[in-house]
């Protein structure tokens, strides 16, 4: 970003993190991306509460989807900040999806993104092998792109008393993505946070229902 010194973790590769590997084969993968800062050049850690904030929704996706064949993993940001046109959580994003080819193979891909995660992974439905996303109270500036939609799947579940990413923009998103051919869907989340905290089971329950019914539809794993 201009005016910025990058700081030298900035240079390093972006990380997969497995989570749940399956023994037989993986059909199909599930990716994590936490939340994050608009600007921030220090090093994101595992222990943030940023990164702690989607540990549930591992949980509750990992109890909704197949064991056997479908692989559960988190991206590891460099750095905290999306930092402008850097966009560097949507670059972890894409390093994530090669070691996942070396890992897993070209696999169809769900992405479960919260709030700065959120815009990495709408935006990351550009590659191909993504095929849904599940967006948790997405950061969504203004003018973000939605024709990397087209023909896949899309849900944004948003706290109605979120103070911090505005549910009305992930309502104009999805309308916008629906025009542009994606099958997109809203669900506010009466009394809900940022944090997804307050109505956390349902937050849970909707996600790993979201995601179990994407990979049944999208991503079949039998």
């Amino acid at each position: 970003m201009a005016g910025h010194e990058r700081h030298p973790a900035s240079e390093a590769a972006g990380t997969l993190v497995p989570r749940r590997v399956p023994r037989d084969g993986t059909k199909a993968a599930v990716l994590f991306l936490h939340g994050g800062r608009a600007d921030g050049l220090a090093p994101s850690r595992p222990w943030h509460l940023a990164a702690l904030r989607m540990r549930p929704f591992v949980g509750a996706v990992a109890a909704a989807v197949p064991e056997d064949s479908v692989l559960l993993a988190e991206v590891r940001y460099r750095l905290r900040g999306w930092n402008g046109g850097a966009a560097d959580p949507l670059r972890d994003t894409r390093q994530a999806l090669r070691e996942l080819d070396r890992l897993a193979g070209d696999v169809p891909v769900v992405l479960v993104g919260h709030s700065m995660g959120g815009r990495a992974a709408l935006r990351a439905a550009a590659e191909p092998r993504v095929r849904a996303v599940l967006a948790l109270a997405p950061w969504i500036p203004d003018g973000e792109p939605v024709t990397q939609l087209r023909d896949k799947d899309l849900l944004a579940l948003h706290g109605d008393r979120d103070r911090v990413t505005d549910p009305r923009a992930s309502v104009s998103f999805v309308h916008r993505a629906q025009e542009a051919g994606a099958r997109a869907d809203v669900v506010l989340i009466p009394g809900g946070d940022h944090a997804m905290l307050r109505r956390g089971p349902a937050w849970h329950r909707t996600a790993g229902s979201a995601v179990a019914g994407f990979l049944r539809t999208g991503c079949p794993t039998t």
